[in-house]
């Protein structure tokens, strides 16, 4: 089982899902000013991930997916990622470059199947 681990910076408070086997599937996609707005980007993922579509943009004339949506996209090094957007369009999670598309699409499927029922830590 997955959980989610908030920890304090310098600057605020971060988190990432971690895999049940410790691995991070996905960060948050800012710098939260308290513990409690963290734990609020957390439960956003939550509620999210479990129901968003998939739109990837690696694909010629992609089709537009509606919010929340999971976007697949090449970054700067060609590198696979993918980000989550909320019913808003606003990030609120992202992931690590994965070498091919098939593992940027695992990681999708194990953010929908580890994030709605993750419980939240505070890392020490």
């Amino acid at each position: 089982m997955g959980k989610f681990v908030v920890k304090k910076t310098n600057t605020g408070y971060t988190w990432s899902l971690k895999a049940g086997n410790g691995e991070v599937i996905c960060i948050g996609g800012e710098v939260f000013t308290t513990l409690g707005s963290a734990k609020n980007g957390c439960a956003s993922v939550a509620k999210n991930a479990p129901v968003a579509n998939i739109e990837d943009q690696t694909t010629e004339g992609f089709e537009t997916a509606k919010c929340p949506k999971f976007e697949i996209y090449t970054d700067k090094k060609g590198e696979t990622r993918f980000r989550l957007k909320a019913t808003n369009g606003q990030v609120i999670a992202a992931s690590e470059g994965y070498t091919t598309k098939a593992s940027c699409k695992n990681g999708i499927e194990s953010v929908k199947k580890n994030a709605a029922d993750a419980p939240v830590e505070e890392a020490e």
